[in-house]
């Protein structure tokens, strides 16, 4: 009875002292750090963020709510002055609504079809919106240039 009592009040202290002692660590790869080593190439890995840039964040969106604003007045003036006495207020029209639908698709390709997720289909979302984009310019161009001019022709559709 009194070997069974002993081995049970010296085995913790054993253990405890064990515990303390410095190990070897020369096998591992890793120093030791509180809460564990974290290896590299996880999903612990710090993310790697875009280098900072004028054309995002506040500023792109500061643009996107301005050219939003100055819509409404420009849109008036061009019906006011009519578009082929004034042709730049019409051009300005067309580029600004261009712009305007060209940044709330880009923002919807971004949003769905990120090339991170998507690597083929969002890249060639994103290109055909470009493609598309500059081709509406010039066709917004053109038929300002050498036909009556967007503001003529909403004028004439709301009338018909």
């Amino acid at each position: 009875m009194s070997t069974s009592l002993l081995v049970r009040s010296t085995l913790p202290r054993a253990l405890a002292h064990r515990a303390i002692l410095p190990r070897n660590n020369s096998t591992l790869k890793h120093a030791y750090v509180p809460g564990g080593p974290i290896p590299k190439g996880s999903a612990n890995d710090a993310t790697t963020f875009p280098p900072p840039s004028p054309t995002h964040g506040s500023y792109h969106w500061v643009f996107e709510r301005s050219l939003s604003a100055a819509l409404i007045p420009l849109t008036a003036a061009a019906f006011v002055t009519s578009g082929s006495n004034f042709p730049i207020v019409d051009n300005l029209l067309g580029l600004s609504l261009v712009i305007h639908s060209h940044l709330g698709f880009n923002q919807a390709v971004v949003d769905y079809l990120h090339t991170r997720k998507f690597p083929v289909i969002g890249r060639i979302a994103t290109w055909g919106l470009r493609t598309l984009t500059a081709a509406t310019l010039i066709g917004v161009y053109q038929f300002n240039a050498n036909n009556i001019g967007l503001t003529e022709l909403i004028a004439k559709v709301w009338t018909a």
